[in-house]
């Protein structure tokens, strides 16, 4: 922890001079000390869901506005990607009376929620376009989004709410960018249009896997199935990648496979701009990337493109990571 600690104001720079962004997923303003303390580059992930949850009512506009701009002005001078609330699927809201689904991470959730309930869409992004008046380096991003037709809407509701607040006079951020998860493999398979329609992407490697190999990953009948390194599953993270990089757009990985050392050298090949870690990850991340050779990384990912299962890509990149980073197997 000591040699680590010394890093902190270091960039995560390969030893070939490739530079990629350590920044932290937060749930609440308590998770930024952390995030500070272990100089995460900015905030991947804020996952305002839970501002939602663990109450018996909807929390007002005032009251978001309030949390994320908290959030915002403690870091007013880094990235700070606020996702639109992610419920239904496994995280359900009491006062919101769900209907009983039979598959519900095939159903109600993320930004079909907030498309079907347009005014309680419009007080979040209002709260959001906010609270990041004065903090530049704001992003917005929409998760579970599956093709053309929801990314366009969303935007037109953004822009009718900037517009709602220009009337107003009321402040509100400008440059803000927009972004949207890629874990529905209908929106990876057509990032190469929806990439004209965004500023960036951000993989959400737990469901993009659980959706393209049909596992359900709390179903303990099937968890051993679950594998984020399925051949599938990396091709269609590559191919999501590489549609980005040919508009200009990054692409920041911010599921569990981030924050997995054995697997960094894969995502660094592949070309993945930004890891969202958890806080407590983010010296490990770092360090591990100022180790790796960005080189060696993309021939390593180009053999793993090719292999014909899971084992066999692990043992790829892990073989990478240990010769890379001893340290952290130790």
């Amino acid at each position: 922890k000591a040699e680590l600690a010394k890093l902190r104001e270091l960039p995560a720079t390969t030893t070939d001079g490739h530079q990629v962004e350590v920044c932290s997923n937060i749930g609440t303003i308590k998770d930024m000390d952390g995030a500070h303390r272990n100089g995460a580059e900015g905030v991947g992930l804020y996952r305002t869901e839970f501002l939602f949850m663990d109450r018996d009512s909807l929390p007002t506009e005032q009251e978001q506005f309030q949390a994320y701009k908290e959030v915002a002005q403690s870091m007013p001078d880094k990235p700070i990607i606020v996702r639109t609330m992610d419920i239904g699927g496994d995280k359900e809201l009491p006062y919101m009376k769900f209907p009983k689904e039979m598959n519900p991470f095939l159903g109600w959730r993320g930004i079909r929620v907030s498309l079907s309930r347009p005014e309680l869409f419009k007080q979040q992004l209002r709260a959001i376009l906010r609270a990041c008046a004065d903090t530049p380096g704001c992003g917005i991003m929409f998760p579970m989004v599956s093709g053309y037709t929801e990314v366009v809407t969303a935007k037109h509701i953004l822009q009718e709410c900037r517009e709602e607040l220009e009337r107003k006079n009321i402040p509100y951020a400008r440059d803000l960018k927009v972004g949207i998860m890629i874990e529905v493999p209908s929106a990876a398979i057509m990032t190469d249009v929806l990439a004209r329609e965004v500023d960036f992407f951000s993989i959400g490697t737990n469901d993009l896997t659980q959706y393209t190999i049909a596992v359900d990953r709390v179903n303990n009948r099937v968890a051993n199935m679950f594998r984020p390194t399925h051949p599938a599953v990396i091709r269609i993270m590559d191919m999501t990648i590489t549609a980005g990089e040919r508009e200009n757009i990054p692409t920041a990985i911010c599921g569990e496979m981030a924050g997995d050392i054995t697997l960094l050298p894969l995502l660094i090949g592949l070309g993945a701009t930004s890891m969202s870690v958890g806080v407590h990850l983010v010296p490990i991340i770092r360090y591990a990337i100022r180790n790796l050779d960005y080189g060696q990384c993309r021939d390593m990912a180009q053999k793993a493109l090719q292999a014909p299962n899971s084992r066999a890509i692990v043992d790829l990149s892990t073989a990478l990571a240990r010769k890379s980073y001893p340290a952290l197997f130790e």
